[in-house]
């Protein structure tokens, strides 16, 4: 196919693609048996859910798409840049995608950009990113690579329908096939197979061209990169889809342009849409707080509030988007909460599938434990809790560790960590009731330090002075 075909086609729209699966799904389940049915409808579960936006070229993906589905497991891959050390909340949809996929049978890639992440891809970018070297790259790689095999092994433990086999998993790193690369030799070789005039009508290149800064050079080749990642992961894994948010529709369209002028084979791409908060804020980055899906930089408690805290109005479109339960029990779970929306059952239940696929069953109860401990004055709750629990709970707290010697007070504590000023005024700040330990006020500053009303089982005090400020201590010895 000439460029000049590829340039002129459009790509299909949500609401047009489902349409066009409906209607073919009824024509091309019926020749085929066993795991047809599942796999032909697939495409259209997706779009039920929200998950799925556009598609790639849009005559094939109506119809060739399902029909290639139907024929057997097929491989998709989607691609992540690591230029932070963990994925963040906006990253988890297409996981979620990958998911799927995995469990209609299909084999499925997570493309981890240890070489491109050195370039930088400038999708969505209104500036050119910070250089990032090859050992930051590559610590970054082995992060989420731990992170992204939790999640499937999360998966395939709490949520996979065991009545089906699911497809395989790889993690990969482009990096793997770059390293023996030289310049020279990978223009001369890839170059060749895309045309400038394509390459600068992306959006992404054409946004940036017009803006004060300009591109980059190196920014520009990112699309040839991805182009032919696609091309390496199609001629070794048989790889013909691709998934990626919206943003990565262009560079989509680079691969399927390489790989159609190189084999002349047909391949596909389908876009997960950008998930917004209801301010219109990029979901989990509001204000460049991002929510990520590593525990030491986003606890399981915190992962759990921030899906707990969401609208209204998002959480039937989240539960669809962000879990794996039938949509009959999303409308269950919804008529439940319009009965009675005091309980929040839809937002509890979204939290708690959410943490639970991000940080497993452990993950989960943790969330809870901290919930219980933080905003319900548990006892209980923090005597079960770790020290990771507790330091994850109170970030900003300090945490010290004490040896405890007979005799110690409360005064005597609050002193040893300086939570209170020496002398007069803060043994007057005790006996005015200004300290708490373990969600208990205390106000006789010589009380001496009693086991499982002071310092909890676990060898724990949790103690705050004022509404905020809050101290943990580890006793070494009881």
């Amino acid at each position: 196919m000439a460029a000049s075909m590829v340039r002129t086609r459009r790509c299909a729209s949500r609401h047009g693609l489902l349409r066009l699966l409906k209607r073919s799904n009824i024509n091309l389940t019926s020749g085929f048996h066993g795991s047809s049915p599942a796999q032909s409808g697939l495409l259209l579960s997706l779009n039920k859910r929200g998950i799925l936006k556009d598609s790639f070229p849009d005559d094939a993906a109506q119809d060739r798409l399902p029909r290639l589905l139907q024929s057997g497991a097929q491989t998709v891959y989607c691609g992540f840049d690591p230029s932070a050390d963990s994925l963040h909340v906006g990253n988890l949809l297409a996981l979620i995608g990958l998911l799927h996929f995995r469990s209609a049978g299909h084999h499925v890639i997570a493309l981890l950009g240890g070489a491109t992440a050195q370039i930088g891809d400038p999708s969505g970018k209104t500036s050119e990113r910070e250089r990032l070297c090859a050992d930051t790259a590559e610590a970054n790689t082995r992060s989420i690579r731990e992170s992204i095999q939790r999640i499937f092994t999360n998966h395939e433990l709490h949520f996979h329908d065991g009545s089906r086999r699911p497809g395989t998993v790889s993690v990969l790193n482009n990096l793997s096939w770059y390293k023996s690369w030289g310049v020279v030799d990978f223009l001369s070789e890839a170059g060749r197979h895309l045309r400038m005039g394509t390459m600068l009508s992306r959006h992404s290149v054409q946004s940036r061209l017009k803006s004060a800064d300009g591109m980059s050079l190196t920014e520009f080749t990112y699309q040839l990169f991805q182009a032919y990642d696609f091309h390496h992961l199609h001629q070794i894994y048989g790889c013909k889809i691709q998934l990626g948010g919206t943003d990565q529709l262009g560079n989509l369209m680079s691969g399927h342009e390489y790989i159609h002028k190189v084999s002349g084979e047909e391949v596909f791409g389908l876009t997960v849409p950008l998930v917004t908060s209801s301010a219109g804020d990029k979901l989990g980055k509001t204000a460049g707080n991002a929510v990520w899906l590593n525990r030491d930089k986003t606890s399981p408690f915190e992962l759990y509030q921030f899906f707990l805290r969401q609208p209204d109005a998002s959480v039937e479109g989240f539960l669809k988007l962000f879990t794996f339960l039938p949509l009959a029990e999303v409308e269950r779970l919804m008529e439940q909460q319009r009965e009675d929306p005091g309980k929040r059952l839809a937002h509890k239940r979204l939290a708690a599938e959410v943490t639970k696929l991000v940080h497993g069953q452990e993950g989960l109860e943790s969330a809870k434990r901290c919930t219980n401990a933080l905003y319900h004055s548990s006892v209980q709750a923090l005597e079960e809790m770790s020290d990771e629990e507790l330091q994850e709970l109170f970030r900003e707290a300090p945490f010290h560790e004490m040896l405890l010697e007979p005799g110690t007070s409360v005064i005597d504590a609050c002193r040893a960590i300086s939570a209170i000023p020496a002398g007069p005024r803060g043994y007057q700040m005790v006996s005015d009731g200004a300290v708490w330990i373990n969600h208990r006020r205390v106000d006789k500053p010589e009380q001496v330090l009693v086991p499982k009303l002071h310092i909890l089982s676990n060898g724990l005090t949790l103690l705050r002075v004022g509404k905020k400020n809050f101290y943990i201590i580890k006793w070494l010895s009881l």
